[in-house]
């Protein structure tokens, strides 16, 4: 039995993203031992461990309980509950209520969020697959997406917020939107980017969308992070200065190396080489969890693995984005890279779910398929 659960999982999947993780870790450790707040080479790997575990036991669990509306009613009332719950009581951290202090260690639950905003958009678009052309369909999906935006934007969050809403509009469009649909859906985004300008985004977002505009209109303030990045991105040319003598990481140039600007830590002292690298363990890692989506033995299945994709591609995106310059500053996770526990644990729940899927997408009954694509 143990021979026909391991083989369900796509090792070659875990090869590509063992070799991201290091490159988080050795990174860290480059730098660690001169940071104040304690050695984040040793903390990560505990929580690599954890998120490996719960990855291995998720691969052995049958989720096909996630298709039970009311179980994605529970999950989404839940998580919406803590983000709620966050921004009254939640630790401030970097100007926004986006953790919960445990003591030994904090917790941020929108990570787990966007796992479940995943699903339930799957569920819904699963058993509305050949309406979706009908624009309340839309409407309806963007609700789900709405409530934990605004929550996540009262901490306030914008990196998350940006998140959720690239969540929701790709799974639209990968749903089968209709053109004139898309042009209405990418209007509404206009509008919405523009309420959240005048009523929501605090000054200093705003200031750092000012900055992306024109990066050097405030390299001392507001746009210091992205220009300490790009230098350090720069500054690793061809093959990098080597591994511990990235100079912007270690003389502090560079803010929070260990976590948001961990890319162009690692391009420091790895350059262009190791950063290509990166980048193409990155492209076969999404590549193998669309292969795992397009095994799916229903839409559901299907639409989740597409949205583990989005979110990583999101994740991705944006945070190297941010780090060469090319998107404003936001406190996004570099996937398996960044240091915290929170994102990794969503991450690899993420594709254990996925794994576990795999056990009975080649068998389903073509019946079963049929009827839920007609949504009998």
């Amino acid at each position: 039995m143990a021979e026909k659960v391991f083989k369900r999982i796509d090792w070659l999947l875990v090869f590509f993203i063992i070799p991201i993780i290091a490159g988080g870790l050795v990174t860290m450790k480059s730098f660690a031992a001169l940071e104040s707040g304690g050695d984040f080479f040793s903390r990560q790997i505990i929580w690599v461990a954890l998120s490996l575990a719960v990855f291995f036991i998720f691969s052995f669990i049958d989720f096909r309980f996630l298709k039970r509306t009311n179980v994605l009613v529970f999950l989404f009332l839940v998580m919406c509950a803590a983000l709620l719950t966050l921004v009254v009581w939640g630790s401030i951290s970097s100007g926004s209520k986006s953790w919960f202090n445990l003591g030994l260690f904090s917790f941020q639950p929108v990570d787990m969020m966007k796992l479940v905003l995943i699903l339930v958009l799957a569920k819904y678009f699963s058993r509305r697959h050949v309406e979706i052309k009908d624009v309340k369909h839309i409407f309806i999906s963007g609700l789900y997406a709405l409530v934990p935006l605004i929550l996540v934007l009262l901490q306030p969050d914008f990196g998350s917020a940006m998140i959720i809403l690239f969540i929701w509009l790709a799974m639209v469009l990968v749903s089968g939107i209709s053109r004139p649909h898309l042009f209405l859906v990418l209007a509404a985004g206009v509008v919405i980017f523009t309420t959240l300008w005048f009523f929501a985004f605090a000054p200093y977002q705003k200031a750092r969308i000012y900055n992306f505009i024109n990066p050097l209109s405030d390299i001392h303030k507001t746009g210091y992070n992205a220009f300490q990045s790009t230098v350090a991105v720069g500054s690793g040319q061809l093959t990098g200065k080597g591994l511990g003598f990235g100079t912007q990481s270690r003389l502090k140039f560079l803010p929070v190396p260990q976590s948001d600007f961990i890319f162009a830590a690692y391009a420091e002292e790895w350059g262009f080489v190791g950063s290509i690298l990166i980048l193409s363990l990155y492209g076969l890692v999404i590549w193998r969890i669309l292969l795992s989506a397009s095994l799916g033995a229903s839409n559901f299945e299907i639409l989740f693995g597409m949205g583990i994709a989005i979110f990583f591609m999101g994740h991705i995106l944006v945070n190297i984005g941010m780090n060469l310059g090319l998107l404003p500053v936001t406190g996004i996770p570099l996937p398996f890279m960044s240091y915290g526990g929170s994102h990794l644990l969503a991450e690899f729940m993420g594709l254990g779910i996925l794994m576990s899927m795999r056990k009975y997408g080649r068998s389903a009954h073509r019946d079963d398929m049929k009827n839920e694509f007609l949504g009998v």
